[in-house]
């Protein structure tokens, strides 16, 4: 099933509010699909495309530096927080 750009958009949308509300948290990917009721790998597409527009940061390692397999965490950038905490 193909989604419009409109409505990817708005979900795009929902996401980096949910990672502004959480921030300066990494939210891993699991959780943010649970929270908008997408599939994990939608969710992802999502994101990935989000990191390249450097608005969100993806977060591959643990707190004890060990490289993540199969997991990924992410947050808002900077400059994508700072623009958000402006309108608000």
């Amino acid at each position: 099933m193909k989604i419009s750009k409109e409505k990817k958009d708005k979900i795009a949308e929902q996401l980096l509010s949910i990672l502004f509300h959480n921030f300066p948290n990494p939210q891993y990917t699991a959780s943010i699909s649970r929270e908008l009721a997408r599939d994990e790998e939608f969710i992802k597409a999502i994101l990935l495309e989000l990191k390249e527009k450097k608005l969100v940061t993806e977060i591959n390692k643990n707190s004890e530096g060990n490289t993540y397999i199969r997991r990924k965490r992410w947050m808002l950038s900077s400059q994508a927080y700072d623009a958000y905490k402006k309108v608000q």
